[in-house]
């Protein structure tokens, strides 16, 4: 696997009434390498969250540089429609529009940024929503749809650009337990594909079936990675072996 995304010094500083400049990103390092699943695990307020934004261009850096192959997404003049095309998010709310069918929500893209016809559009939903177990809900809406469906389409959606990387945010959170496994299972199954992926994930029994790599954060800080069966069974930080404690 080569270097494919490519974090040096980077640092996002939040200002909150009250309490000043917090540092939610504190110069953080990591590669991730084509075709690898890295899953982000850490408490609430570590930055997880922060660190995807900022791959995308949702937030811009205050310090630091990031790669996605050869272009430069902290960039003054970078191209932000090919980065985030290039680095497709699947958020916590699935943020589908409730006024279209699930397939005009996967077509849109493909029509209006990448200049499909109607009918190739099409194809595109329909082949994903096969590939997410969705086949039989082309032309349902978002609210006829359980929480993992419409998290299983919102997945399509982001496929439907062929990003080369797709962020995870949490992916399951909003999710009722009975529906969690159906959304994992496909990631999963992507994973297995060859995807490259960056998941911030309390589910860790996902983390051990399918990441490459776990990334342990605290405070803004990297504190420790390695693969799951190292970092969740002989973590060597204290406060990486405080975490797992509590959530093992």
């Amino acid at each position: 696997m080569s270097p494919f995304i490519r974090f040096e010094g980077v640092v996002k500083e939040f200002h909150v009434p009250g309490r000043g400049s917090i540092r939610a990103l504190d110069g953080i390092d990591l590669t991730i390498n084509k075709g690898e699943v890295v899953v982000i695990i850490g408490p609430s307020g570590s930055g997880k969250s922060t660190l995807l934004r900022v791959v995308n261009a949702l937030e811009r850096l205050d310090e630091g540089e990031i790669w996605i192959g050869e272009d430069r997404v902290s960039a003054k003049k970078a191209d932000l429609r090919r980065i985030r095309e290039d680095a497709g998010m699947v958020f916590q709310s699935f943020n589908l529009f409730s006024h279209l069918s699930i397939m005009e929500n996967i077509a849109l893209a493909p029509r209006l940024v990448r200049k499909k016809t109607k009918e190739e559009a099409r194809d595109i939903a329909e082949k994903l929503l096969s590939r997410v177990g969705l086949a039989d809900k082309l032309y349902a809406y978002p609210r006829q749809l359980s929480g993992g469906q419409q998290q299983r389409a919102a997945i399509a959606r982001a496929l439907a650009m062929s990003p080369q990387i797709l962020l995870f945010d949490e992916p399951t959170s909003a999710l009722d337990p009975e529906m969690i496994k159906e959304v994992l299972d496909v990631m999963t199954a992507l994973a297995k594909e060859g995807m490259t992926m960056l998941v911030v994930s309390h589910e860790m029994g996902f983390a051990r079936a399918a990441a490459d790599r776990v990334v342990f954060m605290d405070q803004g800080k990297i504190v420790e990675q390695g693969a799951p069966s190292e970092l969740f069974s002989q973590p060597k930080e204290p406060r990486t072996k405080d975490f797992m404690r509590h959530i093992l």
